[in-house]
């Protein structure tokens, strides 16, 4: 069921804000993504400040980690040995308010006026609530938070309190350690859930407080990470603290006043964290080293003002004639500034830091998702997160020998560098993930001109994966290269043969790498990356005239399509092997092969790829949607095209999947921007000039947006009839257009675009490959 379109009384559209305008019970856990607050460093749930009205509220910083040992109840070699969790941090967003004796909560007590927002353009949250008091004082609570960029440690928030009367007010200020708090288990059944820790996480090293501030540490029990909070707090009227406690998992800081109707009483509490690798390598006390990061409230709601002016000014995309997908669009752009604007030299997390899902781990999601968008709107992010790749080589090379192969294996799932994917069927045996480096690798040195990345980080990357690829295949008696034994981005179909998506991905990587003038290379290994490359197997079956999604996959029984949509996502109610025997999708792979690599394959091979797997895609993954909108539109289908779109769009404002209580699905927010840029402006890569096919849909008025590009600013503006592109800072740029060429400067080329023609759908023959073999009875 829809969440946000399903109800615009109560969450309006606006087109730069998220307001809910009344509160219900139920769906807290999930407004609570919805409304949560970030920086790619520290982030804070969206959670009401009252305990009764928080469902999984909570705060996280990137990398803060807990690790265990991995229990397998059958052991064999090269399993993941080591689990990683991300942390639930000291969480600062904690209020009691007491009026006249009764605690304020929206469970309890009678609501006259209730609005909460999170700006886009300021990144600022506010929830402003009216109470009816048994005392007959009518009082209005507004909270407002922001977290911090240049100070990417740093929350700020401030409560205000007023009456329409005089009233005595008890207001409590808390940090609360929620790792080590008993709460529901929502990990049962549901791997796509975080897990908790049996046993206690955060143990205590600096517990100090007094006069309204508190200094407190902790250390990871296995980990051995440090992450320490420094917080202060400051009145309106300068009233003293009525007490400061200081405990391991509840420190508090109390006020007990009179609060009169013409003297509202605001308390600010300004909050810093320090966490990772400058905590470790410092030698000093974690809360030493956050004190040093506090800034004042005003000072932090400035500096997160400040950052989204700058970044929409070049990141928004504009939508004309389509107000509420605005609205949703600017949602999922500003979840994407949320999760890498300040991650630094780091992973991406599969929920940046809005929750615990996935339990913060990085994927392939952040090189083939995410940094298209970062490449294109900060390159300089997409190199850190680049950088943080190349960092794990030591520890890829350690793997890569455990599954003996050359070169480096990078983690399926990981935050420390070590595999952590129990299940080696959908993890380890994504071998594509080293292509999927290589690819962004390779898209960021294309579109940036990183001369250094080049010639340094990034040929080491590209080595190290093809050397692993050539070691992983083998040229077969057939005289083709094949690799066998992998598992594609498609989870439904696993450990299978020549996967259409690795080998196309692994071509690109081994071309690429052969292309390289490095000293590290030589002519034989050269050679021998051509060749296999060249001579790479691309499964085909002849009867459909078709790429096959590996070498059996058109040989699997069809899946059976009248299973109730009670029973999606089918990972939650069927087994592996049940699924791994039928032609079905969970995600698009042969198609999202084809979007990629988009220059080695025909626009009939496309066409007619999409049209035999988008009807047997299911759509469990949140990854799906915005690769099968982009070739929709490719291969000429607008309806198809919008629809995947629309339902990308909204997977986390309606909560299509079930479980944004656990955190944004941040990949997905990186396919918007893809589709938008590369589905409908048509953006391909790669290749020797930037390259657009423009897809408007005729519902829209027109798309507008920015690419940084090779040290330009591009602009590009689309309607039904032209594409106008403009550079605004830099020398001008060739770009070629629906395979004409024209040079772009800072005067606007405006190109006129003929109708794109709707192809008839393929006709596909019916009934699997058997179906027409004759019953051969045998006699009496």
């Amino acid at each position: 069921m829809a969440l946000i379109t399903a109800d615009r009384d109560r969450f309006p559209n606006t087109p730069w804000q998220l307001v809910e305008t009344r509160h219900e019970p139920g769906n807290a856990g999930t407004l609570e993504t919805l409304f949560a607050l970030g920086n790619g460093h520290l982030g804070i749930r969206g959670a009401h400040w009252a305990a009764a009205d928080a469902d999984l509220p909570g705060s996280f910083i990137n990398g803060l980690h807990e690790i265990w040992d991995i229990k397998h109840a059958e052991n064999a070699f090269g399993f993941a040995r080591t689990g990683q969790r991300i942390i639930y941090i000291p969480d600062a967003n904690n209020f009691t308010v007491i009026i006249d004796g009764e605690t304020l909560s929206l469970a309890e007590s009678a609501v006259q006026e209730y609005r909460r927002s999170v700006d886009f353009a300021t990144g600022i949250y506010e929830c402003r609530i009216t109470w009816l008091c048994r005392s007959g004082a009518t009082v209005t609570t507004t909270e407002r938070r922001a977290v911090g960029f240049a100070s990417r440690g740093s929350l700020g928030i401030s409560l205000e309190v007023s009456a329409d009367r005089d009233v005595s007010a008890d207001v409590t200020s808390s940090v609360i350690n929620r790792q080590d708090q008993p709460v529901e288990d929502h990990s049962e059944h549901d791997p796509r859930r975080a897990g908790r820790h049996a046993g206690r996480v955060l143990l205590p090293l600096r517990l100090d407080g007094g006069d309204g501030s508190l200094r407190l540490s902790w250390e990871a029990a296995e980990s051995k990470q440090r992450v320490g909070i420094a917080v202060d707090h400051w009145t309106s009227a300068g009233q003293q603290p009525f007490d400061t406690l200081v405990d391991q998992d509840d420190s508090s800081v109390r006020y007990v006043l009179a609060v009169g109707a013409d003297e509202p009483f605001r308390l600010e509490k300004i909050v810093s964290y320090a966490a990772g690798r400058g905590v470790q390598d410092s030698g000093r006390d974690a809360a030493e080293v956050a004190e040093e990061g506090l800034r004042s409230v005003e000072d932090i709601f400035a500096e997160s003002r400040e950052h989204y002016r700058d970044y929409w000014a070049t990141s928004d995309i504009v939508v004309g004639g389509q107000s509420e997908l605005q609205q949703a669009i600017r949602w999922n752009l500003f979840q994407l500034a949320q999760a890498t604007a300040r991650a630094d030299v780091a992973g991406i997390p599969a929920k940046g830091v809005s929750g615990s899902g996935y339990e913060g781990h990085y994927f392939w999601d952040q090189e083939v998702y995410l940094l298209p968008y970062l490449t294109y709107t900060n390159p300089e992010g997409a190199r850190q997160v680049l950088e943080f790749r190349h960092e794990m080589l030591p520890t890829a090379r350690i793997r890569a020998k455990e599954l003996s192969v050359h070169g480096a294996l990078f983690p399926w799932r990981t935050i420390n560098g070590l595999e952590a994917s129990a299940y080696y069927a959908a993890g380890t045996a994504q071998f594509h993930i080293a292509a999927a480096i290589a690819f962004a690798t390779n898209r960021y040195v294309w579109a940036s001109g990183d001369a250094s990345f080049r010639d340094g980080m990034g040929a080491e990357l590209l080595i190290e994966t093809a050397r692993m690829w050539i070691s992983l295949g083998f040229f077969g008696k057939d005289g083709l290269f094949h690799i066998h034994g992998v598992t594609g981005p498609d989870e439904y179909t696993a450990v299978v043969n020549d996967n259409l998506y690795t080998n196309v991905m692994a071509r690109f990587n081994l071309r690429a790498a052969a292309a390289l003038g490095h000293a590290e290379i030589s002519d034989e290994e050269r050679q021998l990356w051509s060749a296999a490359a060249d001579r790479m197997q691309l499964p085909f079956d002849d009867r459909m005239q078709v790429h096959s999604q590996d070498n059996d996959f058109m040989t699997l029984e069809p899946w059976d399509w009248t299973t109730p949509r009670s029973k999606y996502p089918l990972l939650l109610h069927f087994h592996p092997l049940v699924i791994y025997r039928h032609q079905v999708l969970k995600q698009a792979d042969t198609v999202l092969a084809m979007f990629l690599q988009w220059q080695d394959f025909t626009a009939e091979e496309k066409r007619r790829a999409f049209d035999f797997y988008d009807p047997i895609t299911t759509g469990d993954s949140t990854l799906s949607a915005c690769v099968q909108g982009i070739m929709a539109a490719e291969v000429g289908y607008p309806k198809a095209a919008l629809e995947h779109f629309t339902n990308a769009v909204f997977i986390d404002l309606d909560d299509t999947h079930g479980n944004t209580i656990d955190g944004v699905h941040i990949a997905s927010t990186g396919g918007v921007w893809s589709s938008l840029v590369c589905g409908f402006a048509g953006l391909r890569d790669q290749g020797p000039v930037p390259f657009f096919d423009p897809r408007l849909p005729a519902e829209w008025d027109s798309l507008a947006f920015h690419l940084k590009v090779q040290g330009r600013l591009l602009q590009a503006e689309l309607d039904a009839g032209s594409l106008t592109l403009t550079v605004s800072e830099g020398e001008p740029l060739d770009v070629d257009v629906r395979g004409e060429l024209f040079s772009v400067g800072s005067e606007p080329v405006r190109v006129v675009l003929a109708p794109v023609q709707v192809p008839e759908p393929t006709v596909f023959p019916s009934g699997p490959p058997t179906a027409s073999i004759p019953v051969v009875r045998a006699r009496a």
